[in-house]
């Protein structure tokens, strides 16, 4: 591996943007390439960020011979398409949640990164937070004993315009895929995948999910409960109810990116625990994507993909329970 990973950006959307701000926090990191849809667009976003390379599809940008991983940032349905055509370059991957769009697409792209032997992960970008860490180093030591319930949510108020991406269900769009996924993400690190399911949502005029009210549960007794929606912006926070105490993640409102915890021991003062990110923090998770291409790892510990695997299930159940259907199922 050189001494700077160089990476190429599938996309050139705001996700697209935020992450390429994200890897100008990291010297050992270099963004060689971008590949768009049209040249114009590459042209601009490779402008607009420094980039070298600049390709009018994403089939160059998978054939480049100058990228070591590509970050795949186009929409949702697209992602099974364009990991597999990165797969077929041997190329690494940090794919954008979720990582398709339902779980048989997801069995598919990862039996292929297996056969090939070639990296792959979810970009579930939170995870890698410094509180996101400390909340599993909190738990690994049992601080707060047995974890009992967890409450999470997360809300913000998208544009209204039924061609964008939030409300398009040709896009994926709706809150569970776009911001559903992290408290149920945040669920199955710290509890695991749910033994039941309950769940409402509200169905709007464009045929997505709007809103929606979550609850887990599970064989130990825990409960995971959360709320999400894409309507108003939500408190965006985070809390473990434990057998001796209570962990709260605070995040910025209307975005997941916790940047403290408070501590609630029995018996003892409440301790701020702060855990400030650099930048935009989308930069974690690419340390830890260069982290396991220098050891050698085809996937990561923290983000493995069977997990993810188990989490785009649960994300198909619960639209099962909807009556749910994107129209390329």
């Amino acid at each position: 591996m050189a001494e700077k990973i160089r990476w190429g950006i599938m996309g050139t959307g705001y996700i697209a943007g935020v992450f390429a701000e994200g890897l100008s926090w990291l010297p050992d990191a270099e963004i060689v390439a971008v590949g768009s849809r049209n040249a114009s667009s590459a042209s601009r976003f490779a402008d607009r960020h420094g980039i070298p390379l600049r390709h009018p599809s994403y089939e160059e940008l998978a054939q480049d011979s100058e990228v070591d991983v590509v970050y795949i940032a186009t929409p949702h349905p697209y992602h099974k398409d364009h990991v597999l055509l990165s797969l077929s370059a041997d190329k690494a991957i940090l794919c954008e949640k979720p990582l398709t769009i339902n779980a048989a697409e997801s069995e598919a792209v990862i039996s292929t990164a297996r056969d090939k032997n070639l990296f792959l992960m979810e970009a579930m970008w939170s995870r890698f937070l410094p509180a996101v860490a400390e909340v599993r180093n909190l738990l690994s030591g049992a601080v707060i004993g047995d974890v009992l319930i967890l409450m999470a949510d997360f809300g913000f108020r998208a544009d209204n315009d039924p061609a964008g991406r939030m409300y398009n269900p040709a896009l994926g769009g709706g809150a569970l895929l776009d911001v559903g996924i992290y408290p149920v993400s945040l669920a199955s690190m710290i509890l695991g995948p749910p033994d039941r399911i309950t769940s409402l949502a509200h169905i709007g005029e464009t045929g997505v999910d709007e809103q929606a009210g979550i609850l887990f549960g599970y064989e130990t007794g825990a409960m995971a409960v959360s709320y999400l929606t894409i309507k108003a912006g939500s408190p965006t926070e985070a809390t473990l109810i434990g057998s001796k105490g209570r962990i709260q993640l605070h995040a910025q409102p209307g975005l997941f990116r916790p940047y403290k915890l408070t501590l609630s021991l029995e018996g003892e003062e409440d301790r701020i625990i702060d855990a400030p990110f650099e930048g935009n923090g989308y930069h974690y998770e690419a340390v830890e994507v260069m982290r396991c291409l220098r050891t050698g790892k085809t996937e990561s510990e923290i983000m493995p993909l069977d997990e993810s695997l188990s989490i785009i299930r649960t994300l198909d159940e619960i639209r099962k329970q909807w009556g749910l259907k994107y129209p390329m199922e």
